[in-house]
């Protein structure tokens, strides 16, 4: 088979002997990327800070990432339903959730969505409004909780992190804001219309859509977003507490969280695999965690976030395939 043929494959149509191509080729590239900074960090800062490791942190980061997963499901089937979209259940949410968050996933876990929701039974545009209000809707909470923080480390005068870091958070997020609620007004000049036009509709769509998700009778999509970064962030506040013998500033650490996901995970190829491992370590110590104890968490937390949760990503997968109409 040549190349081009194969990586144009979609993740419905390989075998388990081309998914597990990806995971390997994915298990490499987060295993190299690691290396590079641990390099940068110093093998033996890194290795004093691995001696002394605590290992019993680990089951608290195991128990957030479950929770995490929770959020996530329920988040999905909200986003389903939301503006007279179907019912999705339990079990496919379930499948889908964690299959999208698989390292054999080439064009990231939207791709996955993307096929999860045209089987519930919307229009393929449909599918794709609610994939990209799916992305938005994680970052409608996040961003926020990052602004506030930034806010109030530039208020306390806090020095590390610098400004160049806080300062893009206070400033660009109530500004984007505003853009996306005046812009939404105007969606329906995009209707019917082509090429990056009916993009952008689809975009505008997305983000109204995220509106409605706001509303009473859908507010457990977002709640589900919600208690997903929570138990995703305290996963890695675990892993590093595991390497660190303290407990890190939770101000501190959601701006390097923030910082380190600015494509979060599920938009990424390959779930991520040496995107997160390159930048997230490098945005923890920019906010004055050290780098060696920074590059032994991200390793723990993509143990607990993409590594172990393999097998459920790859039964989530499979059930898709089942399901999927032959």
């Amino acid at each position: 088979m040549r190349f081009e043929t194969f990586a144009r494959k979609s993740h419905m149509e390989r075998t388990r002997a081309e998914s597990l191509v990806f995971v390997v080729a994915s298990t490499l590239i987060a295993l190299a990327t690691l290396f590079a900074v641990t390099w940068v960090a110093g093998f033996d800062h890194v290795a004093a800070r691995l001696h002394a490791v605590q290992p019993v942190w680990f089951l608290v980061a195991l128990g957030a990432e479950a929770v995490a997963y929770v959020g996530y499901v329920l988040s999905y089937r909200e986003v389903s339903r939301v503006e007279e979209g179907p019912s999705m259940n339990a079990r496919t949410a379930v499948a889908a959730v964690t299959a999208g968050f698989g390292a054999f996933v080439a064009r990231g876990g939207f791709a996955v969505d993307l096929h999860a929701f045209r089987q519930a039974g919307v229009s393929d545009r449909e599918a794709r409004v609610r994939v990209l209000g799916l992305g938005a809707l994680e970052y409608a909470l996040l961003g926020p909780a990052a602004c506030v923080t930034a806010i109030v480390l530039l208020a306390n005068g806090v020095h590390k992190p610098n400004p160049g870091l806080t300062l893009p958070w206070a400033v660009a997020v109530p500004v984007g804001f505003a853009a996306a609620l005046w812009a939404i007004q105007h969606r329906e000049r995009f209707q019917g219309k082509r090429g990056w036009r009916e993009q952008l509709g689809q975009t505008l769509e997305s983000i109204h859509m995220i509106k409605c998700l706001f509303g009473r009778r859908h507010i457990i999509g977002p709640i589900g977003t919600a208690v997903y970064w929570f138990g995703d962030i305290v996963c890695l506040w675990a892993c590093l507490q595991a390497f660190t013998h303290g407990t890190p500033d939770i101000e501190l650490l959601l701006i390097g969280y923030a910082t380190g996901y600015a494509l979060t995970r599920r938009t990424l190829p390959l779930a991520g695999a040496g995107a997160v491992e390159a930048l997230l370590p490098f945005a923890l110590s920019w906010t004055g965690i050290s780098l060696a104890a920074a590059v032994l968490a991200v390793f723990a937390y993509r143990v607990c976030n993409l590594w172990l949760p393999l097998i459920p990503a790859a039964l989530g997968l499979r059930s898709l395939r089942a399901a999927a109409p032959s």
